[in-house]
């Protein structure tokens, strides 16, 4: 059932399946951009009967507040937010000391994987581990400008101006914002078309058709100097899990192979055969019995 929690003046929505209220241990789900706490359809439940599990939308999506957005050069004030990797995880921080009072394993899709690596830093030895399912790679990051195309050099400066109008944000979020154009989006992130349904197109296009979504898909987009997952990952102790769709459009396979060769914290790394981006979401009867595997483990 959804609640609400006040955070800094702001409604944040969550929901928790507790089938053994005496476990020790709780897991927290992290959603990735444009998606929300309901993108767990298929693992909250099931993840739920080895220890409460509780997913919430973070600020900007969802059923959660969605105030203007601040970028670097705009004054902060009362009525704005800073959408940033930072603030994002600092609510997730805030979350599992004030609701869900309990030490915990973090699971967290793209973006939510950078939120859940930075949040673990936080809390330190209250966390008990992190999955990261589909990692974002953040190509586009000002750190990563030497991988990028000399073209996509030379125009950058004029990409990070105008997307800082809100005419023109706005305008490419009221064109995306339809569910016409989000099937179009899911059918890529899920090459096997697997739970590609209404119930999804419809948890996807709801939170677009309230007055501050298109703020927060403005913040989102102005994020091209923050975290990148491998900077974090250079300096955790916790233990990391990687799921990973083989097919995954956006964040290269053979980038989380690279990781997982790399960081001394990563302990596994399991590639889902015909997934996308969501692997979670499109193939949940491969990923949930990956997802218990390494829950018990940690208990």
């Amino acid at each position: 059932m959804k609640q609400f929690w006040n955070w800094k003046n702001y409604q944040i929505a969550w929901q928790v399946e507790d089938k053994d209220k005496n476990s020790k241990i709780a897991i927290v789900l992290i959603h990735g951009f444009g998606a929300c706490k309901d993108h767990w359809r298929f693992n909250q439940k099931n993840i739920s009967s080895i220890a409460p599990c509780y997913a919430l939308d973070l600020i900007g999506f969802g059923d959660s507040s969605q105030p203007n957005s601040q970028i670097s050069y705009e004054k902060k004030t009362s009525q704005n937010f800073n959408y940033c990797f930072d603030n994002w995880s600092q609510l997730v921080y805030d979350f599992c000391n004030e609701i869900v009072k309990k030490p915990v394993l973090l699971i967290g899709n793209s973006i939510g994987g950078v939120i859940a690596l930075n949040t673990s830093k936080k809390l330190s030895r209250k966390c008990l581990g992190v999955i990261l399912i589909d990692c974002a790679q953040r190509t586009m990051d000002d750190k990563r400008l030497a991988e990028q195309s000399l073209l996509m050099r030379f125009f950058r400066p004029v990409i990070k101006t105008f997307v800082r109008q809100r005419l023109l944000s706005s305008n490419i979020f009221k064109n995306a914002a339809n569910p016409t154009f989000i099937e179009k989006i899911l059918k890529v992130a899920y090459p096997s078309g697997n739970n590609v349904d209404e119930e999804l197109i419809d948890l996807l296009f709801q939170p677009t058709q309230r007055k501050g979504a298109p703020e927060a898909f403005r913040g989102f987009i102005n994020l091209f100097d923050d975290y990148l997952a491998p900077d974090l990952l250079k300096k955790l102790d916790n233990p990391v899990h990687l799921i990973w769709g083989e097919k995954d459009p956006w964040e290269p396979v053979k980038e989380a192979q690279k990781w997982f060769e790399t960081f001394e914290c990563i302990k596994s790394l399991d590639v889902i055969p015909e997934a996308g981006h969501c692997p979670h979401d499109e193939k949940p009867e491969k990923v949930n019995p990956i997802l218990t595997r390494i829950i018990q483990d940690a208990i």
